[in-house]
């Protein structure tokens, strides 16, 4: 339900250009895209809380939800459900 919305988000903050349109839920993130280095990993929390209007605290982000586009799109979707 998210999907288009995290991968249009994760194609601009990590300008990924043409390739973001290769990403779906199974793509590997973390370790896999040189681009998602640490910082780009704040500048992308700050990109989806201003998106979905919900914020992230330091203790919910783990590696586990940045593992794949799908674990990412998830963790949105409990964001907005919590």
């Amino acid at each position: 339900m998210y999907l288009e919305e995290v991968k249009t988000i994760l194609t601009d903050v990590l300008s990924l250009g043409t390739a973001g349109a290769t990403l779906d839920e199974h793509s590997a993130l973390l370790g896999s895209i040189p681009e998602l280095d640490s910082m780009a990993v704040v500048q992308l929390i700050g990109a989806l809380e201003d998106q979905f209007g919900f914020s992230v605290d330091d203790d919910e982000i783990s590696a586990a939800t940045f593992a794949t586009v799908g674990s990412l799109v998830a963790f949105v979707k409990y964001k907005l459900t919590a």
